[in-house]
């Protein structure tokens, strides 16, 4: 039933992905009077599940059978179809081919447009609806996978910088030093700042390594559920449980082996509570858990009116835009690995949450929408950026590329994509087989 929600979720959000980028290329070609001769959601090829043609339109509008993708077919463009039998003939006023450059260049862009158009309304949206949430860095310590520890960091380190930014949230730690490929974090040890530095020949490894750092979280109690099986225990909101049957428990991380191997047996937990230290049996469930809510130290909410979320949503798009274009970079930097990181919708499925919460398939919509609209600016000819390249060129030096020559460029371009989408499928297979 999961995997089947999370599938019913990646179809959904790439079919409206797919609608409102093809949608950006139709307007802006329909504002300039250019023939649309199909609008299709998932590619046709040989059949169509669903297509009509309304009375009195030159556009046919479908639904193909390959979820790959969707296309915006405009007369007398050189695009993924390869049909170049209509630019045998001489172009017609109707036709992409004779318009102006600077029209051709908006129809062009106008996908990626509507893309980051889009992730800005979602943004709006979701901090007007729900405001912002995070976890602030400021305070909080580290709890480290095993790379984390072979680069240097410890359990209850405290980032104070990377390099010589402080940063402000605690989950962008990890996706920092990656993206500015950081030389050094500075950390608060025992009382005692030091400098860890940073191979950068682990770049690779960090993209690839989920959860190198986790919120180091003090075993605090915050509730018991009266369903809980030590509702009656005498625990109380605000106890820390520092040991287990004389096991140190510095943060609740350190619990869960402890408790694992204690699964449906009787425990004696040391609990601090005020200036005491107690001695307080407790009950493990059959789970290998206590059945207690513990909280969770320096969330930080920032509430928005309809009016403040405008700027807010606005700021939140280009910065998500900057991190992925740094991203980008890093795989196409051979030398980091990155590029054993590229996903395909394997990856994509599994950031769906496992049950339905609009608020997080939101914030996964217009994450997608915004790395949609980069990726189709890759000046890749098959993509809107080669277009738009071989079009600013064209206008700088008032040469047109010949039709032959967008053909070729076609071609080298969807071999491009179709490598790239193997790498992706590849990468993903790996990653399950292991």
């Amino acid at each position: 039933m999961i995997v089947i929600l999370k599938i019913l979720q990646v179809l959904l959000a790439l079919s409206i992905l797919i609608l409102i980028h093809e949608l950006g290329h139709f307007c802006f070609a329909k504002l300039f009077k250019i023939r649309v001769e199909k609008f299709y959601l998932f590619f046709d090829v040989k059949f169509a599940l669903f297509k009509f043609k309304p009375k009195n339109s030159d556009t046919e509008y479908g639904i193909g059978w390959l979820p790959l993708g969707g296309y915006c077919k405009i007369a007398g463009m050189i695009d993924e179809s390869m049909d170049t039998e209509a630019l045998k003939s001489e172009p017609k006023p109707w036709e992409f081919r004779s318009k102006p450059a600077w029209q051709r260049l908006l129809v062009m862009a106008g996908g990626v447009l509507f893309n980051f158009i889009f992730a800005i309304l979602v943004y709006i949206g979701l901090m007007a609806g729900w405001g912002e949430s995070y976890i602030s860095n400021e305070g909080n310590s580290i709890y480290v996978n095993e790379l984390a520890y072979d680069m240097g960091f410890r359990n209850g380190d405290r980032i104070l910088k990377i390099d010589d930014t402080e940063p402000e949230r605690f989950e962008m730690l990890q996706a920092d030093m990656i993206r500015k490929t950081a030389d050094k974090a500075t950390v608060l040890r025992d009382g005692d700042t030091l400098d860890i530095y940073i191979d950068h020949s682990k770049i690779g490894d960090m993209l690839n390594s989920a959860g190198m750092f986790s919120l180091a979280m003090p075993f605090v109690i915050d509730t018991v559920p009266a369903t809980s099986v030590n509702s009656g225990s005498g625990l109380h909101g605000g106890d820390r449980i520092i040991a287990i049957d004389g096991m140190e428990v510095d943060y609740v991380q350190d619990s869960k082996k402890i408790l694992q191997e204690k699964a449906g047996t009787g425990i004696t937990a040391e609990i601090v509570r005020g200036a005491d230290t107690l001695a307080m049996p407790l009950q493990v469930d059959t789970s290998g858990l206590l059945g207690v809510y513990t909280r969770i130290p320096g969330i930080k909410t920032k509430e928005y009116s309809l009016l403040s979320a405008i700027p807010a949503g606005i700021k939140h798009t280009f910065s998500t835009i900057g991190g992925y274009v740094q991203d980008l970079k890093l795989v196409f930097t051979p030398s980091t690995e990155a590029y054993k990181s590229v996903g395909s919708f394997i990856a994509i499925g599994q950031i769906f949450p496992e049950a339905w919460d609009w608020y997080r398939f939101l914030n996964i919509l217009a994450l997608l929408s915004i790395m949609l609209g980069v990726m189709n600016l890759l000046p890749i000819p098959a993509l809107d950026g080669g277009h738009i390249v071989f079009t600013i060129y064209e206008m700088i030096t008032g040469k047109k590329p010949s039709d032959r020559f967008l053909a070729g460029a076609q071609v080298v371009g969807m071999i491009l994509l179709i490598a790239i989408m193997i790498l992706a499928f590849g990468n993903d297979i790996g990653r399950l087989l292991k």
